[in-house]
Parts: C-alpha cells; sequence; structure tokens
C-alpha cells in the first residue's frame, strides 16, 4: 500500500529521532524550562530575525489554534476566517467550544480578499447593532491554505495591513509553514513573522513526531500565558521533548530541506497526472494535489493507494487529496505513478 493521504503518516524524521534518543536520559526540568527549549527559541529566533520573539510549544494544531485563539480574544470576540478555513471547518467547533465563533467570509481558492476583509470590517462597525454582534477581533489565515494555495507577498502585506487599521491582531496557521516556504520563493519565514502578529511553525506535519511553535512578534504575549496554556490542557509535563526536536528541525536548515523534499516530489507527480490527461480540482505550487476522480475508479486506486477524500464533485465524481510529506520517497512515487 503506498500512503499518499496525509502528510503526517510516519513517525519523525531521523535526525530528530536520533536527537530524542541521545537526550533521552538527561534530567531537565518539566514544562519547557528546560536547556532543549531555550536553546530551540534561540535557533527560532535567529532564523526570523527576530530577537525578541517570544515562543512556546505546544503539541498539535488544533490544540495551538485554540489556545492562541482564545487567550488573545476577550470573551465578546470571534475569530474571522475564510469559509473554508480549517477553524472553521475541520477543527470539530473547537474554537466555538472555548467561547469564540468563527466569523466567515467567502474564501477564493482557500485565501481571503483583503477588500472583502475590509468591507466586513466597515459594515460591521457602521452597524447600529454592532453591539448585539460578536465583534470582530481576529484574522485568521494559513498557509498554506486548505486547498493548498499560498498568499502572495502583496496579498499577505494587503490583508496585515487591514488588520493595523482596524487594530486586530493577524493570526497565521503554519500547520504547514515548510511546505508553503519551499513552493515559492515571495516570502520567507522571516517576512511571516514581520507581517502576522502570532504565527505557528509546524512540526507535526514537517518532520516532528509531534509539536508547533507559536511565535508571538510584536510584544503582544497574552498576560499568563502559561497559566492560559494549562488552563487549554496543553502544558507539556515533558516540554523538552518538544524543545528537542525542534532544535533540530532547526539545525542545519533541516525544516526548510524537508520542505523541499515534499514539494519536488509533488511537483512530479502533478505533471505526470496533467501528461495522462487526470482534471486537477485547482492548481496549487504545495504538497497536496487535488484530483477529480471517477467513482467507478476510486475502488480500483483505494485498492493499493491511500488517499484523501476531499469533497464530492459530482454525482459520477469525487475530489481526492495525494498529499506529499517531507518522508516521500522517489520508490513510492514512481509506483504512483504507474497505478495512475
Amino acid at each position: 500500500m503506498l500512503y499518499f493521504s496525509c502528510d503526517y503518516a510516519e513517525g519523525c524524521h531521523p535526525k530528530v529521532l536520533e536527537a530524542l534518543s541521545k537526550t533521552n536520559m538527561v534530567s531537565t526540568p518539566g514544562y519547557g524550562e528546560d536547556e532543549f527549549c531555550q536553546q530551540a527559541k534561540a535557533k527560532i529566533r535567529d532564523y526570523i530575525n527576530c530577537p525578541d520573539a517570544d515562543i512556546y510549544f505546544l503539541v498539535g494544531g488544533t490544540q495551538t489554534n485554540q489556545v492562541v485563539i482564545d487567550s488573545m480574544l476577550s470573551n465578546y470576540d470571534g475569530v474571522v476566517a475564510a469559509a473554508t478555513g480549517h477553524v472553521a471547518v475541520h477543527e470539530a467547533g473547537a474554537i466555538e467550544y472555548s467561547g469564540h465563533k468563527v466569523i466567515t467570509i467567502p474564501g477564493h481558492e482557500g485565501k481571503i480578499d483583503a477588500t472583502e476583509l475590509k468591507q466586513m470590517l466597515v459594515d460591521h462597525y457602521a452597524d447600529d447593532s454592532a453591539e448585539h454582534m460578536v465583534n470582530p477581533g481576529m484574522v485568521y489565515i494559513s498557509y498554506p491554505t486548505e486547498y493548498g494555495t499560498l498568499y502572495s507577498r502583496d496579498e499577505l502585506e494587503a490583508v496585515s495591513s487591514i488588520c493595523k487599521e482596524y487594530n486586530i491582531p493577524l493570526f497565521l496557521d503554519g500547520a504547514r509553514l515548510a511546505y508553503g516556504l519551499a513552493a515559492q520563493d515571495d516570502l520567507s519565514m522571516e517576512d511571516i513573522a514581520s507581517y502576522a502578529d502570532v504565527f505557528y511553525i509546524g512540526g507535526t506535519k514537517v518532520g516532528a513526531l509531534f509539536g508547533e511553535a507559536i511565535v508571538f512578534t510584536k510584544g503582544n504575549t497574552p498576560k499568563h500565558m502559561i497559566t492560559q496554556i494549562k488552563q487549554h490542557g496543553a502544558l507539556l509535563a515533558k516540554g523538552r521533548l518538544l524543545g528537542v526536536q525542534f532544535d533540530a528541525l532547526f539545525t542545519d536548515d533541516l525544516y526548510m530541506q524537508m520542505g523541499k523534499n515534499a514539494i519536488a516530489h509533488a511537483n512530479t507527480i502533478r505533471e505526470d497526472l496533467k501528461k495522462k490527461g487526470y482534471h486537477l480540482y485547482m492548481e496549487n505550487p504545495t504538497n497536496q494535489i487535488f484530483v477529480v476522480m471517477e467513482n467507478s475508479k476510486l475502488e480500483d486506486l483505494k485498492k493499493e493507494v491511500a488517499y484523501g477524500f476531499w469533497e464530492k464533485y459530482d454525482e459520477a465524481h469525487t475530489v481526492i487529496r495525494i498529499a506529499t510529506s517531507w518522508a516521500t520517497e522517489k520508490a513510492s512515487v514512481e509506483a504512483l505513478k504507474k497505478i495512475l
């Protein structure tokens, strides 16, 4: 069976596992107060050229999104996101569970449009009943989006400018950040740190066993952040396990190397699909490939390939997702091409 269903099917990169093994019997303080976490934070600050960044390590993406949003918003605030955004669709209502409505606006191939965002904010505050409505207190985007698309520098700058105009934070979900950055030359992680008020660097989908790194970039860390993380059940006692992994990810540019591996293999598959006449649901440059398949063919395909269901296209066709990752190997790609 070939596994192309997601980008977190494997354990972790061998260098991450080696680092965990080497440090396994080292005694450290708990809750992220250890030397490994401090060393990893220093490497991330250096990488994004943001010496004053405040960094916290959490275990998973949904947990991270909920903690960031809940800690930064007042109890009357909601978070603005694309209707297709991860927090709006694929997190089981985790944001609403913490008491914050997800305020959706149209998504365009996964992205929000700055002009539409501005109009939504103008309309909200012009409404005489605004005080009876959920206040838009944050804007959430992801890079890449749910559809593997990317914001250009101009698009990200436009959204960031509107957030500054209305004095609301821009939160960038970077669960697949390495894959987005490796797929284009327009933005760097330093740029992300500049435009976003808070973002996170995804490890779970990019070579770690588990783990995400929240980065506050504007001296805007919520008060008593550790306490708030613990209230959400998100403070890992053996926090050193997160620090060790991120220290390895940010040694010798490993994080970006893994991103490039996924993109190179995705491009090979994408070109092969086009050559064979398959219909791509939408174009994107990252590691997620969305293909329109005949339902009659899927029964045969799933006998040999684990893929991801995305959505129904029509009565006879389904959109599936083929995802590459840091762990994808050339042999698997060649085997997939033969099956296709």
